[in-house]
């Protein structure tokens, strides 16, 4: 797809297929049929959709972005996002562990966010602060942040991730205030008492102000993606809820769409109900193709056409365990 899209196709982001977690045999001969191949690393969400589109990839303001994603209001500041993040240390390395996907209780990020704001939030210059299970840093000076988000470095050496440059001072010395803050904290110490790790770190990226708002074409996004949401409003885009499956946003569009299902559903069930749906989408003519990205680096671009390969009938990467 480019800038004026193919009104025809679909893009969607669903959970994991490899690793044999596909056990409807007509949906695995029929994705053996397209076009696959796979992530060699890990990459954020908004790049893998903007690339399948044809669409710019922002060099900055993410965090601003995703806040204009959960408010619908384009943030004026300078706004970071902060994720919460376990740091391991191991023998000769410290290990991101990224904490939103296993799954952080907004009651903990509010106590933790607030009790970040009252030991270092400075009211005139910078301050935290939480929207739902999400946590921001606002500044009236830019600090140097990193360009991508924890899941993207989850189970990883953090340091090639971190910001460079001349100006990373700022950021290092409130990277150790904020540990030093969240060090034995109660959330923290009622984490580990339930077999939990703790968030003794927050992962700051993406800093930067949101882009003025726009009009660009870009199809229909159905989706609960914060940053998705707010790329989508600041071009004046049409985003919506996920609406529970691929049929509803079939009928809610009159072209194309870009469709994420939830981040945290994972289910196997969920996985086969959307790809039935978009097999039969295609064997209908309402599309004419379809681009899938799954949650572990496999794509798929499936063509009508692709019904004629009948000599393929089995692909190695739906079977292979991959690592994101």
């Amino acid at each position: 797809m480019n800038a004026s899209y193919d009104k025809n196709a679909a893009v969607v982001l669903l959970p994991p297929i490899s690793a044999g977690r596909l056990q409807n045999q007509g949906l695995k001969t029929w994705l053996a049929q397209s076009d696959i191949t796979v992530e060699t690393r890990p990459k954020e969400l908004l790049q893998r959709v903007t690339q399948e589109l044809g669409l710019p990839y922002p060099e900055q303001g993410f965090g601003a972005l995703r806040m204009w994603g959960q408010t619908g209001d384009r943030p004026a500041n300078w706004i970071a996002a902060a994720d919460p993040i376990y740091l391991e240390p191991r023998l000769d390395h410290l290990c991101l562990h990224a904490l939103r996907r296993v799954g952080v209780p907004s009651t903990q990020m509010r106590t933790l966010i607030d009790h970040l704001q009252l030991t270092l939030g400075d009211g005139s210059d910078f301050g935290f602060m939480r929207l739902a299970s999400y946590g921001y840093l606002s500044s009236r000076n830019a600090i140097a942040t990193s360009s991508v988000p924890a899941y993207v470095i989850d189970e990883q050496k953090p340091d090639k991730f971190l910001p460079t440059g001349e100006d990373t001072g700022a950021h290092r010395n409130l990277v150790s205030e904020i540990e030093m803050a969240l060090h034995e904290h109660e959330v923290n110490l009622a984490r580990e008492a339930d077999g939990e790790l703790p968030i003794n770190s927050l992962w700051l990226w993406g800093g930067g102000t949101a882009p003025e708002k726009i009009k660009r074409v870009q199809p229909p996004l159905f989706s609960d993606d914060a940053l998705l949401s707010g790329y989508w409003y600041s071009a004046t885009g049409i985003a919506d809820c996920w609406p529970g499956n691929i049929t509803e946003c079939l009928n809610r569009s009159v072209a194309g769409f870009v469709a994420e299902t939830p981040e945290f559903d994972d289910s196997l069930d969920l996985l086969e109900a959307c790809l039935l749906e978009l097999r039969e989408a295609l064997r209908s003519g309402r599309l004419s193709s379809l681009t899938l990205l799954f949650r572990d680096g496999v794509r798929a671009h499936v063509r009508r056409s692709h019904a004629l390969r009948v000599w393929r009938y089995k692909s190695d990467l739906l079977d292979e365990a991959r690592q994101q």
